[in-house]
């Protein structure tokens, strides 16, 4: 073993310092720096990559640094186009989160909490790329290959599709701690895709320190990242999480790798949702839904609302929300109780809860509602996480039919941004929300009055009897509300009843014309 210098990498930002400190000078954590050993001969100028260049490398890597421009410097104009295709898994909710598949020479690291289903997934993307003719290298850390195969055996589906056989052959397993092993086996059966379960338990034995550790985390990275990099396969890491819900040990795994996962989901719910993170060959922008079933994750195409049959409590209501270049729609539930003056809680799960508390300030100031005395709970439904402004309509729409005691009629979908004078305004993308909006069977499509929706998507519209209702404010949208469903048992569609109440003809609710005590009503 070489000779070795001792430094301090901080586990919030990942910078390097030569002395501990108990403040890191780039990020300001306190107390977020570890001791760990670099070895010196790694560090001298004319040290080699760390894969090892061209020389002492067989002649297939050779080549490959050689295509790659590797060691020396060429002109923008000069480096041909990569042509490199990306291997399909075989999950599409996976893929799409990818960009299109695994890039070869690529290291994904995904991370999630403990029982998520990490495991599973894995195990079905390796039996997927074993189906389509690959070669699979699962490596497990944590459990004996014994206990791999009984995992394998519960997805009985995917076994089906491609055949014992197929997954026999070019499906390893490997039970081993040794990541000097685990690249030696890779590079002799040729994988296509190699799978570390996880990269905690992994270790070097020439590193004198326990496994888990920022030397172990680093030193094996490195050379799984080696192995990606030089024999171009790909490489997938799973890492423990922390009860914060960050990626256990330091940022350093993320800036070595190139892509990163999160895998989130309650344990208690069925949906999964594996979202990017870092991506360095595509967009971080759209998300995996799969369901924990029986037999495995089953992909789920959309999340499944009952449209049809709408909410059937105050204080529910619907939006389409855009995940990347998809459209979900999610259902967004409230509950306003009786608090104390000046210590109300505004408390939300799946949303944004700065956002919820504008939205409460504006309900108060323009739409007519005392809510300061109230205690405002509001959640999204399915474990989405919905933080564009998109949801504002719906989420207020919800507060207030929580508040009121009515409820949107069935179906309805609600899409639009509110700013804080009470104006409704348009969102990107609204002409796919409400085309995909009427897809799932909305009856009814709140949208601003500044939309500007194509001909073709009123024309369906107006076929299949379904309304795309313009309104501008806040206050106007209120009037959407109805008790039990009044504008639908009378036969009337909301935009008929919207236009009434601009005309001044409809009468308005008993629980409107004479409020409750403490109700404070406008217009």
């Amino acid at each position: 073993m070489g000779k070795t210098r001792i430094e301090f990498l901080c586990r919030d930002c990942g910078a390097n310092h030569p002395k501990w400190q108990g403040k890191c000078p780039d990020c300001g954590a306190w107390d977020s720096l570890e001791k760990f050993a670099v070895e010196v001969e790694a560090t001298k100028p004319g040290a080699g990559p760390i894969w090892g260049g061209a020389d002492g490398a067989t002649p297939e890597e050779a080549e490959l640094l050689a295509r790659s421009g590797i060691g020396r410097a060429v002109a923008l104009s000069e480096v041909p186009e990569a042509q490199v295709p990306r291997i399909p898994t075989g999950i599409s909710e996976f893929d799409r989160v990818l960009g299109g598949g695994v890039v070869p020479g690529s290291v994904m690291l995904l991370g999630g909490d403990p029982g998520i289903g990490k495991s599973t997934l894995l195990m079905q993307v390796a039996a997927s790329i074993a189906v389509g003719g690959g070669t699979a290298l699962y490596a497990s850390s944590e459990e004996s290959p014994q206990q791999v195969r009984l995992r394998a055996e519960r997805l009985e589906p995917v076994v089906r599709a491609g055949g014992a056989k197929a997954l026999g052959e070019r499906l390893l397993v490997l039970g081993e701690t040794n990541v000097a092993r685990i690249v030696e086996q890779a590079r002799r059966v040729r994988a296509s895709l190699v799978l570390v379960d996880s990269i905690q338990l992994v270790h070097r034995a020439d590193v004198s320190a326990a496994p888990g550790s920022i030397a172990q985390l680093r030193r094996c990275t490195l050379d799984l990242v080696a192995l990606a990099k030089s024999t171009g396969c790909g490489v997938v890491l799973v890492g423990h999480v922390t009860k914060e819900g960050a990626l256990a040990g330091p940022k350093l795994l993320e800036h070595l790798v190139d892509v990163v996962l999160g895998f989130e989901g309650d344990r208690h719910s069925a949906l999964r949702v594996v979202r990017g993170v870092k991506n360095r060959f595509g967009s971080t922008q759209e998300i995996g839904l799969f369901e924990m079933q029986g037999d495995g994750l089953a992909e789920v195409e959309a999340v499944r609302v009952p449209l049809a049959g709408g909410p059937s409590a105050p204080g529910c209501a619907f939006v389409a929300t855009m995940a990347g270049t998809r459209c979900l729609l999610g259902e967004v539930h409230a509950l306003v109780s009786t608090g104390f003056l000046g210590s109300a809680k505004r408390r939300a799960s799946g949303l944004d809860s700065s956002r919820l508390a504008m939205l409460i300030a504006v309900l108060e100031k323009h739409g007519g509602l005392r809510l300061a005395d109230q205690d405002v709970f509001a959640q999204a439904l399915g474990g989405l996480k919905i933080a564009e402004p998109a949801a504002d309509l719906s989420i207020a729409l919800a507060v207030a039919g929580a508040f009121l005691h009515r409820t949107l009629p069935h179906g309805t979908v609600a899409i639009g941004e509110v700013g804080l004078t009470g104006e409704l305004r348009t969102v990107p993308h609204l002409e796919q929300r409400v085309h995909e909006s009427l897809r799932r069977g909305a009856r009814v499509v709140l949208v601003p009055s500044s939309a500007k929706i194509g001909a073709n998507v009123e024309r369906d519209a107006r076929n299949e009897q379904r309304d795309i209702v313009k309104v501008g404010t806040i206050q106007r949208a209120l009037d959407v509300l109805t008790p039990v469903q009044r504008a639908l048992t009378e036969g009337r569609s909301t935009s008929d009843a919207l236009g009434a109440t601009e005309r001044g003809t409809r009468t308005p609710p008993a629980e409107l014309a004479e409020p409750k005590a403490g109700v404070k009503r406008r217009g």
